[in-house]
């Protein structure tokens, strides 16, 4: 007996199968599409992603590449002393990044939670109750603009390890990019948005300030840096605060010439709220991003410990709020309070799941990445 309710018989020393009965074990009520040409249009692709997977070898091969690529990224951490955790999605406050939430009502407890835009807060309260390397992968919601590289549902990757600074850091992300594309592809050589891109460690890294002043753009006066961007015809009309403007200045000019994978470091304290100042320069915080061709994968920071001190960068981005940046952070207490009792020096970092599935896919747009992206209603 075969299958159940599927007889076959086989006669001894006969190689062939010989069936008494067919037995139908699911029945096709619509017809598939072109077997041939497969799947092509884009619209039905992306909301009949169980049509583009049956019909195309390519998008399956794809989506078993990021199972492979997640898989292999937590067999690294694993191996490395680092233990998964699983932290609040619904959320009393949200932080830990620059964005707008996703807000719901609990009938029960009569309040306002937030689908989380960041793990940040909640791991390191982790490292407080020393659980000294950390890391969680999973779903974060931001209420924000759909591209090629963004959805409002999407994966990360975010780890803590205590005694580590931003410098150890780099390195890390540095080896598990490299081994992850040697496990999954069996080369560190990828082809993205029509670049040769060598994900070899290590990379390059360039300061931050060094970068904007080549450009003539590493200035601290607002209204200088408005009119420098000005000058270059760029938009600053929604930009109210010297933040704004230096990030606008970083994102339209700085960014996209980073095709090699390079890492961008020492930010302004103004852009980073949890980072930890440098030795040499208060104005300058320990933070990285790392980009390729263009895309930022990921953010990360030598992250601070004294109460004290992210109480007084809470209590600064509230003077961003009020200067009109909607963005900046609320804030915290109770985070505050779990740093009082005592957090070890921390470096921690963010990684985009599917901005590194496009990288070692070659897909150029994040909706070839995500199984079910978010599409507007017919």
């Amino acid at each position: 007996m075969g299958v159940e309710g599927f007889p076959a018989r086989t006669r001894r020393g006969e190689a062939s199968l010989i069936v008494e009965e067919f037995v139908t074990l699911a029945k096709i009520d619509r017809s598939l599409p072109d077997t041939f040409h497969g799947l092509t249009d884009v619209e039905t692709r992306y909301r009949k992603r169980y049509l583009d997977l049956a019909m195309n070898e390519d998008v399956r091969e794809d989506f078993i590449t990021r199972s492979k690529m997640v898989a292999s990224i937590r067999r690294w951490l694993d191996e490395r002393g680092f233990i998964e955790v699983e932290t609040p999605v619904l959320q009393p406050r949200y932080g830990g990044a620059f964005a707008r939430p996703f807000v719901t009502h609990h009938n029960e407890l009569d309040a306002d939670l937030y689908l989380r835009i960041a793990t940040e807060l909640y791991l390191k309260r982790c490292i407080v109750g020393g659980l000294e390397r950390v890391y969680e992968l999973g779903k974060d919601f931001r209420n924000e603009g759909i591209s090629y590289k963004h959805q409002p549902e999407f994966t990360m990757l975010e780890w803590y390890e205590a005694y580590a600074d931003y410098r150890d850091t780099m390195e890390r992300i540095e080896q598990l990019v490299d081994h992850v594309a040697r496990d999954v592809l069996g080369t560190t050589e990828v082809m993205f948005r029509g670049e040769s891109i060598n994900l070899q460690a290590p990379w390059e890294r360039v300061r931050l300030p060094d970068a904007l002043d080549e450009l003539g753009l590493w200035i601290r006066d607002e209204t200088e840096l408005r009119a420098a961007l000005v000058e270059r015809d760029a938009d600053v009309e929604r930009h109210h605060t010297w933040a704004q403007l230096i990030d606008h200045a970083l994102s339209t000019f700085v960014e996209p010439k980073l095709i090699r994978p390079t890492i961008l470091y020492d930010y302004p304290v103004e852009l980073s709220p949890f980072a930890r100042a440098t030795e040499s320069d208060p104005s300058l915080v320990e933070r990285f991003e790392y980009f390729i061709c263009g895309m930022e994968l990921g953010n990360a920071f030598t992250e601070i410990n004294s109460a004290s001190e992210q109480a007084e960068r809470f209590e600064g981005q509230q003077a961003e709020r009020a200067a009109g940046d909607t963005l900046a952070e609320e804030g915290d207490p109770d985070f505050v309070e779990a740093l009082s009792y005592g957090m070890p020096p921390t470096g921690g970092i963010g990684l985009g799941i599917d901005r590194l599935a496009m990288l070692l896919t070659g897909r150029e747009t994040i909706r070839d990445v995500v199984l079910f992206p978010a599409l507007r209603q017919q």
